[in-house]
């Protein structure tokens, strides 16, 4: 498999990003939008807890960011492809054990751990495997040079298209049976093993790379996001915001179902059409970051998802919801091309994988918390804890950017 840093002489042609990038990925991605999506729903309608469902979704993050010091230090000493295909094949042997015990099992103890188990378990796989797919992109993103954020945006397009997919289908087959939903997930994580193969490799001897504890990987994933500094100001203020933007997710069922009287599949419907809006503004960033530069774009976005967060907790109805949410992940979705870009133009290639691992660590932090402020807040008082993040989120937005504004990392 061809190095994708080692040269001119190794640049991927469009088919072959297709094949070993874009194609692993999409795949990949729709596993991944489908579980985190749709065991919180399993939990809710299975115990009808509010409670249990911030829970299940706290279970999904905490493992998470437990296996990212790890995930980085690996990729970077083993490469892309391999952790990319046995992380992939792990989670769906993994699914297709939980998928033969609920069949035998459906309701009861046994099932209720069994879910939270795959809640855990999965999370840490998937993270493994999506370390995996973006450094393999952010190398791709170097050997594209000045049109990086081209080839990120379309990365985060293969993400919002999957999350516009993911949680309506997953909340489609749950309708047909857990089991059913689990075997679907497990089948995709399968052909994404399939694809992995041939995935280039993100380093150029792997075999031949330091040996370092998981912990060393995430210390120099750190000091490297803080020796850069207009990379370090953006996971800052993107951090605040994912505490509004985790609890959105994590309170969603609640809000939806118990709130407005929808059903399940409603829920799922609200993160489809927000990663639907989050498709058509990478779009639209793609070529506005080309007219405009970074720096405009993400102060633009900012505020968009700012504003929209502050007026969520306001609607009325169950479609107004579901247009805020949508406006706000799209405002989310064109920092995200912003961040996406300055990792690929400032990040080290030799310290990437720890790097990337350390900024996504990071950036999840409030995801678990989110959960867990789910878990303890009453149903009718979902709406006040929204506002309050609504307005840490726009105070951080507003201060990091204000720190970007004559950077010039930011100024392409």
């Amino acid at each position: 498999m061809t190095d994708l840093i080692a040269g001119p002489r190794h640049a991927l042609h469009t088919a072959g990003l297709l094949r070993g990038i874009y194609l692993p990925r999409t795949v990949d991605a729709l596993a991944f939008a489908m579980s985190t999506y749709g065991i919180p729903l399993l939990v809710l309608a299975t115990t009808r807890s509010a409670a249990l469902t911030g829970i299940a979704f706290a279970l999904e993050w905490v493992p998470r960011l437990a296996a990212f010091g790890w995930a980085g230090a690996v990729v970077d000493r083993r490469g892309a492809s391999v952790v990319f295909f046995l992380a992939s094949l792990g989670r769906a042997l993994v699914i297709a054990a939980g998928a033969i015990i609920l069949v035998l099992h459906p309701v009861g103890i046994v099932a209720t751990v069994t879910v939270m188990a795959l809640a855990a378990s999965t999370g840490v796989l998937t993270e493994f495997s999506y370390i995996a797919a973006e450094t393999a992109g952010a190398a791709a993103g170097r050997v594209a040079g000045e049109r990086a954020h081209r080839v990120q945006a379309v990365l985060l397009g293969i993400d919002q298209t999957a999350t516009l997919a993911g949680p309506a289908l997953g909340a489609l087959l749950l309708l047909a049976g857990p089991p059913r939903m689990l075997a679907v997930i497990a089948a995709l994580s399968l052909l994404a093993a399939l694809l992995a193969l041939s995935t280039p490799p993100s380093v150029v001897a792997p075999a031949r790379a330091p040996k370092q504890r998981a912990s060393a990987g995430l210390i120099t994933g750190l000091r490297t996001i803080r020796s850069l500094p207009a990379l370090g100001w953006l996971v800052t203020g993107l951090t605040i915001s994912n505490l509004a933007t985790g609890f959105l997710q994590a309170a969603g069922p609640v809000i939806v179902v118990d709130q407005y009287g929808q059903s399940t599949t409603a829920v799922g419907i609200v993160w489809s059409a927000a990663a639907g809006a989050t498709l058509l503004a990478v779009t639209v960033c793609r070529f506005a970051i080309d007219r405009l530069g970074l720096w405009p774009v993400g102060a633009t976005c900012a505020a968009i998802a700012s504003l929209a967060c502050l007026a969520v907790s306001q609607a009325p109805d169950y479609l107004s919801y579901l247009v805020l949410v949508a406006v706000l992940m799209a405002g989310e979705g064109g920092m995200t091309v912003v961040l996406r870009t300055l990792r690929s133009r400032l990040i080290p290639p030799v310290v990437f994988g720890s790097t990337l691992s350390a900024t996504i660590l990071v950036l999840l932090v409030p995801f678990p918390l989110a959960g867990v402020l789910t878990a303890l807040t009453p149903s009718w008082a979902l709406g006040h804890v929204i506002t309050a993040c609504a307005a840490l989120q726009a105070l951080g937005l507003a201060i990091a950017f204000a720190r970007l504004r004559t950077d010039p990392a930011l100024a392409a």
